[in-house]
Order: structure tokens, then C-alpha cells, then sequence
């Protein structure tokens, strides 16, 4: 599983400071949900019959804000669900999403997404836009606060912020 994680030089409001889940990345693009940035509209607003009336939204990306993925620890076996890695699933079914609801089990719903069209994403991890944190495990998702997951990668990493310089890899 591989997180993007915004370097502490990149500036703006949707990707400064964010953690990117990629789901997916090859000759076509890329596509991945942001997993640290949770909205103020609580989930209880977008989906009838959501029970805990405070837990949060979370914006996935500037990309089709409509569209929205569950991502969550036990698989269900249904339709429309992907295991990334033991521990954590991921949907963009509304079955699935109101199966997961049902079942009790802590999940994220994630609105949009992030994209990158073909070498798109390639080009801004060689200039230094992303660092790339692989993990085996999805703890750094279900056990580091959102507020934390940011500085929390870059630390499994052995990388203090303030030492990653601007400009990337040249070779």
C-alpha cells in the first residue's frame, strides 16, 4: 500500500499537508483519496440512517466530489469491494457502504478523488512534489489522528520536514 505525502514545499489549499491512499497508478494515470482531511459536514447530513450523528466526511480530492468511497477494516464479501491490504477495504458501492454502516466496524467516507492523467504523477514525484511511504500494515490510517498522519509518514520514514529540500531527484 502506498501513501503520497505532500513535501512541506508544496502550497494550496486542497494538497498542502495531505496524504494521498493510491489506489491506483499506471501508463493511463493515477488515481488516489486524500485520508487526512476531514470536512466539517458530518456523514449523519449525506446518508440516511447514519447512526453516529459526528463523525465527519472526509474530502478525497478536488475530482467528482459526488462520487464517494468507503474505506474500511473487515471485508463483507460483497460486490464492488477491493482488499488493498489486510485491514483495510475499499468501495465506492452504496451497498456496500450502508452493509459496512450495518456491521458496526469504523470506516471513512471519502468524497472525490485525486487524479493524475498519464506521467502526470511520475513527473511530480521526480520534482519533489510527493514522497512516496510504503506500509504494509493500514495503521497509520485507523490509529494516527488525521491531524497526525502527515507528520506521523514522513517520521516512518526517518524524515524530519524540515530536511526535505525543494526540487526533487535530479539525475
Amino acid at each position: 500500500m502506498t501513501f503520497l505525502v505532500a513535501s512541506p514545499h508544496l502550497r494550496g489549499a486542497v494538497f498542502g499537508g495531505a496524504v494521498i491512499l493510491l489506489l491506483e497508478h499506471d501508463e493511463k494515470g493515477a488515481l488516489g483519496l486524500i485520508v487526512n482531511a476531514p470536512t466539517p459536514q458530518p456523514i449523519s447530513e449525506l446518508i440516511e440512517g447514519a447512526e453516529d450523528q459526528s463523525a465527519p466526511a472526509w474530502l478525497g480530492g478536488p475530482v467528482d466530489p459526488t462520487l464517494g468511497w468507503c474505506l474500511y477494516p473487515d471485508a463483507l464479501e460483497l460486490d464492488g469491494e477491493i482488499r488493498l491490504v489486510p485491514g483495510l477495504n475499499v468501495s465506492s458501492s452504496l451497498e456496500v457502504l450502508h452493509a459496512v454502516m450495518e456491521s458496526g466496524q469504523r470506516y471513512m467516507l471519502v468524497l472525490g478523488y485525486a487524479g493524475w492523467g498519464p506521467g502526470q504523477l511520475t513527473e511530480e514525484a521526480r520534482v519533489g512534489t510527493w514522497v512516496w511511504v510504503e506500509q504494509d500494515t493500514p495503521e497509520l490510517l485507523w490509529d494516527v489522528p488525521a491531524a497526525e498522519r502527515w507528520a506521523e509518514a514522513l517520521r516512518r520514514l526517518g524524515v524530519t520536514p524540515g530536511t526535505i529540500m525543494p526540487g526533487g531527484a535530479q539525475a
